[in-house]
């Protein structure tokens, strides 16, 4: 599991932002996602590549609610996720976070991306994500997590336990990555920080107050 603080450039950052809001008013594009009961997930989603269904845990090439089919990942996502696994592959390397020679994080094409924007008071709970196919996960292929906007409270541990979980702030720009052996870890988003998004970001994008999460992974 690597946290990179910092790494995506304020430019990329921009273009990130407006590549997902010209997706995100299209077919396919974001929606609050609810369950069959009624209840609503306190955030605004849009997958890439496929359409994940938070009902069923489920991966689909439709979007059950409109019967829209998700957008494509774009290829300047896939430039920074190869760039981001090699990075963090160099600093288990260097910084010999792995006992076992060869070991580290495998490589990865994603094709899958859930975008999430979590307004001021937008929140997840604890939760794995495991809901992409046995090979995937038992190689521990990993998800590569982008921080846009404002920055928020980050949860995550071996277990459902609340009280055992740690803590880290994601701010803009961040990269979080986690495959091998905490590819299943438990993580949330207990909070978001308001008014911490970078003027440079705001100014260039005149993004709304809140947090775009990039998730990406390989089914």
């Amino acid at each position: 599991m690597v946290l990179m603080k910092n790494y995506i450039s304020s430019d990329d950052q921009a273009s990130i932002v407006n590549i997902c809001r010209d997706l995100g008013i299209g077919d396919g594009g974001f929606y609050q996602p609810g369950y069959d009961g009624g209840r609503k997930m306190n955030l605004q989603m849009m997958c890439l590549g496929k359409n994940w269904d938070p009902d069923t845990n489920m991966y689909t090439e439709l979007r059950r609610s409109d019967n829209t089919k998700p957008p494509e990942i774009h290829p300047k996502f896939h430039d920074i996720v190869t760039k981001a696994i090699q990075d963090a592959n160099d600093f288990i390397r260097v910084n010999g976070a792995s006992s076992d020679e060869g070991r580290g994080l495998p490589s990865m094409s994603p094709d899958i991306c859930i975008v999430n924007f979590y307004s001021e008071i937008g929140s997840l709970g604890l939760h794995q994500d495991k809901s992409e196919s046995e090979e995937s996960l038992k190689k521990g292929v990993p998800v590569v997590s982008f921080s846009i906007g404002d920055a928020a409270d980050f949860s995550y541990g071996e277990t459902r336990a609340v009280g055992k979980a740690d803590k880290v702030i994601l701010e803009s720009g961040d990269v979080l990555i986690f495959g091998g052996e905490s590819r299943l870890v438990y993580h949330a988003v207990t909070g978001i920080d308001p008014d911490t998004v970078p003027k440079s970001l705001r100014e260039a994008t005149g993004m709304r107050p809140g947090r775009l999460n990039l998730t990406f992974r390989k089914y």
